[in-house]
């Protein structure tokens, strides 16, 4: 059986980090993915984050799997004119450029529903397109100050703090992926493509709201906690017996389920002493003494590693999870044997692990490919869907088309 969307294709005009996230998840899932870029230069992903001296960057591999790339000149007429016909035999054209970049190449919805009424344009911005700062540019770490993440990340009293991951770039390109998904299944419907749009702001706002519960109730923002689960006891990240590749080993540990689980974990660290103390009887009680709770907790968890803590903890019913570091990631047999992390091999980096496909179809498996070298498949996609071959490429080529 092939994959779920083997028979979906995709231009792709995505770069960076946010518009390449949704169509690699398209990817993944199947689609034909072309990555069009810019003869000799490329996506500049593939210079970001260490990539030089004609090398792609680990940054520009980790998010363009499974894909092919062609070389193409939009500013050429005869580039335009490719592409345009690229379109007709495509089903979504993705793009994440800066505030007017599209429109500057011509590129818009209506030109390209001209050439083909099915196709859907994805575009994934900073503000989106209209509204009073839609003129802006923004990256990751704008969207997340812009949507409410930064000002609850935190120490309670302390400076408010960037997340450690890239959830405002990540985490669009996934609303992006749901998006293309909805408007393929109206197209069933109507026979219509549409265009799909993502603000990087939009989305962070949605991954926060849950937190802003507390300003529904109170009419104040909600305060910086750490990594305390609010009203909670215990509920914290808690200090291991070092080892491994870590100066601190820690783990997540929370009760948070129902009063049981707190005479279970007394019992899982020997305390069964404390099981019937009137200071820790309920979460009401803990929370009066919560330093004491967490002593007691930390006191077991210094004296085994981070792994047996969560082996004792979780096998007794209670939620909690070691704090993996990218080292520990890639040698998880978890998370090795739910392939997402696998093996690949690169023509330019020789064989190496990436992350793989999170999101697992029971009758659509996915096979994780290198991210292609700039142009890679710039004649086998000319010939296999244009069928432009021979002469025609070379003089494409001589002529800084392609």
């Amino acid at each position: 059986m092939g994959q779920a969307l083997d028979d979906i294709r995709i231009i792709d005009l995505t770069q960076f980090e946010a518009g390449t996230t949704c169509t690699q998840a398209l990817a993944w899932l199947g689609a034909d993915v072309i990555k069009v870029e810019a003869p000799g230069r490329g996506e500049p992903g593939r210079r970001a984050g260490g990539g030089g001296n004609g090398i792609d960057s680990y940054y520009f591999l980790l998010l363009n799997a499974n894909k092919r790339s062609i070389s193409l000149n939009l500013k050429t007429e005869r580039g335009k004119e490719l592409f345009f016909e690229l379109v007709k035999k495509a089903d979504i054209v993705a793009e994440n450029m800066g505030p007017g970049t599209l429109e500057r190449l011509g590129l818009t919805y209506d030109a390209l529903s001209k050439v083909n009424p099915r196709i859907i344009l994805v575009r994934v911005k900073g503000f989106g397109t209209y509204g009073p700062y839609s003129g802006y540019k923004s990256f990751d770490m704008i969207a997340q100050v812009t949507g409410g993440a930064v000002t609850m990340t935190g120490h309670p009293g302390g400076a408010p703090l960037l997340l450690g991951v890239t959830v405002g770039d990540i985490g669009t390109g996934y609303h992006a992926a749901v998006g293309v998904l909805a408007a393929l299944w109206q197209r069933e419907k109507t026979g219509k493509g549409q265009v799909v749009e993502l603000s990087m702001q939009d989305a962070m706002v949605n991954i926060s709201r849950v937190m802003m519960q507390t300003y529904y109730q109170t009419g104040k923002s909600p305060d910086r906690r750490g990594t305390v689960t609010a009203g909670v006891y215990p509920g914290d990240l808690f200090r291991c017996k070092p080892g491994g590749s870590d100066d601190y080993a820690y783990i997540y540990v929370s009760s948070i389920i129902g009063e049981s689980m707190w005479p279970t974990l007394l019992k899982v660290m020997g305390r069964e002493d404390l099981i019937d103390d009137p200071r820790y009887i309920d979460n009401k009680a803990r929370a009066e003494h919560g330093m004491e709770v967490n002593l007691i907790v930390e006191e077991w968890t210094m004296q085994h590693s981070k792994y047996e803590v969560m082996k004792l903890v979780g096998d007794a019913g209670i939620p909690c999870g070691a704090m993996l570091n990218a080292e520990d990631i890639h040698t998880d047999p978890h998370l090795l044997e739910r392939g997402m992390v696998v093996t690949i091999d690169h023509p330019q980096r020789g064989q190496f692990k990436i992350i793989g496909d999170p999101i697992k179809l029971s009758d659509s498996q996915t096979h994780v490919t290198a991210a292609p070298l700039l142009g890679q498949h710039t004649e086998e996609v000319l010939d296999q869907i244009l069928g432009i071959n021979g002469d025609e490429v070379t003089e494409l080529r001589e002529a800084g088309v392609i």
